[in-house]
């Protein structure tokens, strides 16, 4: 997410604003240090004042561009009616505090997500490093890596530990309050237990064929795959299949077929059908080439060390490869609840194995 839209000392932010049409626009809030560049926040009009589809990263620089954005849509901060989130990462969630501090406007979230919210609120930070510490030594991670979880001194919070608590609930299938426009939730989890995509049931301003237009969060990209991995509560032993509730939240937005999707990063795009095809086909093409490196018993962390991903695992950064182990894991689940895998009987850390 790291592109700062250019911003001299002393200056205004260059903003990128678009209008959309329909009394939609968006605002491209800068994420810092992050290779997606921004996260993009939708203005929608209502009779009420404007409300917001995802705020953009808790940064001063993220938040003057939101503000200069807003502006420039002929509105302000102080104005917000409402903002509906579409997941609780932090570069989606992350200003919604400040928004509700600066409007009064209220903030709605799935429960799942809202769940996660509140016990990233409620748990110190050092029982999140434990936790990380021991879920990464079960999937085999050598010492080198799980040192710096144990012990001395630690580093900052991580983003993402002390966020906004919503104030509404998003229930599936409802109709926003948003009075003057119809927007529904349609939940779909898998990136995040309580990722929602907000269907905009209102006729395309260019009057594009399809069913209104898809506010989709990171569920719908036009040109990357969305991270899947594990979101489990360290008090919880339930056993989550992430990847299976993504492709088949995939699917029903495809038969949703609507005119234009509206992400959270990269562009707009039309022919949603097709790019949930593209995903699918990917997906199952990536969960055969595991089927192939698990000829031999592997750990989720060697298995990720085989993986493909968009770099060399030696240049994959310490966090990053904590992501990756966790998508191995979300990976070989499907594959066991498929039957195209198991686990070795005793080995330690667990192994294993396509059958």
């Amino acid at each position: 997410m790291t592109d700062s839209l250019g911003e001299s000392a002393g200056a205004r932010p260059e903003v990128a604003v678009r209008d959309l049409g329909g009394g939609v626009r968006s605002v491209a809030v800068p994420i810092p240090d992050n290779p997606l560049g921004y996260t993009l926040v939708y203005v929608m009009d209502t009779d009420r004042g404007p409300v917001l589809v995802d705020t953009g990263w808790d940064d001063p620089g993220s938040w003057d561009v939101l503000a200069a954005g807003l502006e420039a849509c002929g509105t302000g901060v102080g104005e917000v009616h409402g903002v509906v989130i579409t997941h609780h990462h932090p570069d989606h969630h992350g200003l919604s505090g400040r928004v509700r501090e600066a409007s009064g406007a209220w903030v709605a979230m799935h429960a799942a997500d809202a769940a996660i919210v509140r016990r990233a609120r409620e748990t110190r930070p050092e029982r999140w490093f434990t936790y990380m510490a021991a879920k990464l030594t079960a999937a085999g991670a050598p010492d080198e890596h799980v040192a710096p979880l144990r012990g001395g001194p630690r580093r900052s919070t991580p983003p993402g530990l002390a966020p906004a608590l919503p104030d509404r609930e998003i229930l599936p299938g409802e109709l926003l309050d948003l009075p003057g426009r119809r927007l529904r939730a349609l939940w779909t989890p898998g990136h995040t237990p309580g990722h929602v995509c907000l269907h905009l049931e209102e006729e395309h301003p260019a009057r594009l064929p399809g069913r209104g237009r898809l506010f989709s969060g990171d569920h719908l990209l036009p040109e990357i795959t969305p991270h899947i991995g594990l979101y489990e509560d360290p008090d919880d032993a339930t056993v989550t299949d992430p990847l299976g509730d993504y492709l088949d939240s995939l699917e029903r937005v495809g038969r949703l077929a609507p005119a234009e999707v509206l992400p959270a990063h990269q562009h707009t795009f039309t022919d949603a059908p097709g790019r949930v095809r593209e995903l699918l086909a990917h997906h199952e093409e990536r969960l055969s080439g595991l089927l192939s490196l698990l000829q031999q018993p592997l750990t989720p962390w060697q298995l990720a060390v085989r993986m493909e991903w968009n770099r060399p695992w030696e240049q994959i950064p310490y966090g990053s490869r904590n992501i990756a182990v966790s998508e191995a894991e979300a990976h070989l689940r499907r594959l066991v609840k498929l039957g195209r895998a198991e686990a070795v009987a005793g080995s330690e850390p667990v192994t294993y194995v396509a059958v």
